[in-house]
């Protein structure tokens, strides 16, 4: 039975201004972070890869929990991969099937080399093999390469026959090692993901990878630093480290499994469109932040939400609430190239990668803006519910009595202290946002976790507080988006407005900086760009309600003051040669150039192109930026001033040069 309690905020002042008290506190009160963590326990003993048996558990496994909860639409929709399927501008990686692999260090005893140690077992720890490693049985000898991704390090070392101890990471160093010189494999002990804990604790195993579309098969170990050193000190004073290295694997064709449910909207004029919930479920095992914790958090959203309603403790939505568990940007990649129907009739997503990680692993959450290039009221939404439990938990924590602290039995009491940033790569929500797509988005994440990638990125370092508190802000901006119908726009309009005001005084001392620094075509560049998102930001809740006159003179209105508090009244011209070019996107393929283990770029260019491409050097969000601000109506020279001031300073002739090559690929083509 369910029982309806009364809660003393009810009668006094909102909690949020955008969703009712009884709202907030039944999902306060619904969401279990412990209950989350249950099965977040079981999905951790799971090697979760893409395309493998132990994904495809998972994702039963949450299927049947999905039904027990009465979900609708419980569907595992499979999509084949094989090498050279396409989705998108994402070529398939065929499944990597492991049937067993072991590493014994071995000893010279009257003259025979007999096993000493068993430093690899992957039934035991199946991150001590790399991925995409393929069968290879050897007894070789260990020799010390160092880095190993450059020629420099082989110089006066045989490794033909034997295998490689490198810091690097093994796909790097294959093509040289192995390829080139003729080791039969490698032992890598490259380094967790940089940050201020970086190589601290030695006894890591990270995470390795091979190419998956490698002609030569290879295999690679992973092992510690600690191991490593040990290793290198017995080499340097002569000894001979000789191993039985054995791998019984294979790649080959198979499918991207993507679990997908739903909620069913209630109203017939706004249930054909949807707002995701999306996670990846991918990664090795036991992978607890990254990220058993984004797919239990989903499933403990659409449990607590489908309780809830099926309870009438809270309305139904009326956009159709739809959750999805994929392997991570390939399975959303193919779910999205595949399905273009589906994509058009979503207008939000809110995307969970690393929402758990207790005080052990160092991680701070986030609250994440979409792209630059895709301006949107959702990221103030998801804002506004952050501000909630970051003002309760802080609360609660300094000892006073607060109505939704949000606090797990089993789990923390501190202030969540959930930082509010701009746009970072890295996941399946650049997938939904990309030009192709262009569906705004939410992103949930910790970063850093010292444990991230490596055979500690356990259970045990799980909070379900925090658990609890990730999945209520996603819960409460995603059942909110699915009822927004223009109904209280006054309201909304406050709080887009009053952000909108927040982000100018930002602005104003990015431009002072710039200034100070004499840069001031920089600082024309972020005026610029600055007017153009506060008014597009505000346009922007045309997605989900038909904008009327007074929307529309206030957001007129609006953009005066942002150009007069900022000092712009226009977007200024680039006059350099090239700048009046205008590209359009090609309707195939869709997607970003770089995906999951591919570089659809550099797979279709020319080789002696691709290297002289100079955009491409000054990283990946300018690359991405560079692709999504392309609209067919905009010109090189516009693009190349909101660039700038999105992700540092570009030229015209660097950006101009990109989109030529994008041209000759049939990914854009010139409109003008």
């Amino acid at each position: 039975m369910l029982l309806c309690l009364a809660h003393p905020a009810w009668a006094g002042e909102r909690t949020s201004a955008l969703l009712d008290e009884a709202t907030i506190a039944g999902l306060a009160s619904e969401i279990s972070g412990a209950t989350a963590k249950r099965h977040l326990e079981f999905l951790a003993r799971l090697h979760r890869m893409r395309a493998s048996a132990g994904f495809r558990e998972a994702a039963e496994y949450l299927a049947a929990s999905l039904k027990k909860a009465n979900l609708e639409q419980v569907e595992l929709n499979e999509f084949p991969v094989d090498g050279e399927i396409f989705y998108g501008t994402q070529r398939s990686r065929p499944e990597c099937v492991v049937r067993g692999a072991e590493l014994w260090e071995l000893a010279e005893r009257d003259g025979e080399w007999v096993a000493r140690e068993r430093i690899v077992n992957w039934d035991a720890s199946p991150i001590g093999l790399a991925q995409d490693s393929e069968s290879g049985q050897d007894f070789a000898e260990l020799v010390d390469v160092g880095d190993g991704t450059r020629e420099a390090d082989y110089e006066g070392k045989d490794v033909r026959g034997k295998l490689v101890l490198a810091a690097a990471q093994p796909g790097g160093v294959a093509p040289l090692a192995v390829d080139r010189f003729g080791a039969v494999g490698i032992l890598s002990y490259a380094q967790n993901q940089k940050t201020a804990w970086w190589k601290e604790d030695e006894t890591l195993v990270r995470w390795g990878h091979l190419g998956s579309f490698r002609e030569n098969p290879t295999y690679a170990f992973m092992i510690s630093l600690q191991r490593a050193r040990a290793y290198q000190e017995r080499l340097a004073k002569g000894e001979t480290i000789k191993f039985a290295a054995s791998v019984d694997a294979e790649k080959r064709a198979g499918n991207y499994t993507v679990l997908t449910a739903a909620i069913r909207g209630s109203d017939p004029q706004l249930a054909e469109q949807e707002i995701v919930f999306s996670c990846h479920l991918d990664h090795q095992r036991p992978g607890a932040n990254d990220n058993a914790s984004g797919s239990v958090a989903l499933f403990e959203i659409a449990r607590s939400l489908k309780r809830l309603i099926d309870g009438g403790r809270i309305e139904p939505p009326k956009r159709t609430l739809r959750f999805v568990w994929p392997p991570e940007i390939e399975g959303t990649m193919a779910l999205l190239a595949s399905r273009p129907e589906w994509a058009e009739r979503i207008r939000a997503a809110i995307h969970l990668d690393m929402v758990g990680g207790g005080p052990e692993t160092k991680a701070v959450f986030h609250v994440t803006r979409g792209p630059e290039s895709v301006p949107s009221f959702v990221n103030d939404v998801a804002a506004h519910f952050g501000r909630i439990v970051n003002e309760q938990s802080h609360d609660y924590a300094s000892g006073e009595d607060v109505d939704y602290p949000i606090v797990s039995s089993e789990g923390g009491k501190e202030a969540l202290l959930a930082n509010f940033v701009p746009f970072t790569m890295g996941s399946d929500h650049q997938i939904y946002a990309e030009g192709s797509f262009r569906i705004p988005v939410i992103y949930l994440n910790d970063w850093p976790d010292r444990y991230i990638h490596t055979h500690k990125d356990s259970p045990a370092n799980i909070d379900p507080t925090k658990l609890a508190r990730a999945a209520f802000i996603a819960a409460a901006s995603g059942y909110y988006l699915s009822r927004l119908d223009g109904g209280e726009r006054d309201v909304l309009w406050a709080e887009l407005s009053s952000a909108s005001l927040v982000r100018s005084g930002e602005l104003l001392r990015d431009v002072a900086t710039a200034e100070r620094a004499g840069d001031l075509s920089q600082a024309q560049a972020l005026r610029s760009f600055h007017l153009w998102r506060e008014e597009a930001t505000m346009y922007s809740v045309s997605r989900f309600f038909a904008l009327d006159e007074s929307w529309a003179a206030r957001s007129r209105a609006h953009g005066e003051t942002i150009a007069s508090l900022v000092g712009i009244a226009a977007s200024p011209r680039d006059p350099s040669p090239g700048a009046e070019l205008v590209y359009a996107r090609s309707a195939r393929p869709v997607g970003p150039m770089a995906v999951f283990g591919y570089d659809y770029l550099e797979g279709h260019l020319a080789a002696d192109r691709h290297s002289t491409l100079g955009l491409l050097a000054k990283g990946g969000l300018h690359e991405y930026e560079a692709l999504n601000l392309i609209d067919g109506r905009r010109s090189v020279g516009e693009v190349a001033i909101l660039l700038s001031a999105i992700a540092g300073p570009v030229t015209v002739d660097e950006l101009g040069e990109y989109y030529e090559a994008l041209a000759e690929i049939d990914v854009l083509k010139r409109s003008r």
